[in-house]
């Protein structure tokens, strides 16, 4: 199975709307691959979260969570992130992070001019 960004992102901002669990019968034919991608963000550090044979029980959203989720959060980013990741070939989840982050300092330097380092 592969890394899904799309929706692990969707899956991040759900936890912050207040998204506890994720009942893994409600995605029919698709159980398997969110379960993937819920084991993927556990993994990776971005949720604290059990995961159990029907569903997945959310404590919280990491620190690494929110700074990640923090930097993908607005459309217009997420999609320059994404677009910047295919035209290069290839991403981690560390690189697509600092994409969006150099892409949001552009934007705080062309609303406020101050260059963010």
């Amino acid at each position: 199975m592969k890394r899904d960004m799309d929706l692990i992102r969707e899956v991040l901002l759900q936890i912050e709307d207040g998204c506890d669990a994720f009942d893994y019968d409600e995605f029919e034919g698709e159980a398997d691959y969110l379960e993937y991608q819920l084991v993927l963000l556990r993994d990776a550090g971005f949720i604290d979260a059990h995961l159990l044979d029907s569903s997945c029980a959310i404590n919280k959203i990491t620190w690494d969570g929110h700074d990640f989720l923090d930097s993908v959060r607005d459309p217009e980013i997420w999609r320059k992130t994404k677009d910047g990741a295919a035209a290069a070939g290839g991403f981690t989840v560390e690189l697509l992070g600092e994409l969006a982050k150099g892409l949001i300092k552009t934007k705080i330097k062309q609303h406020t001019g101050i260059d963010v380092q």
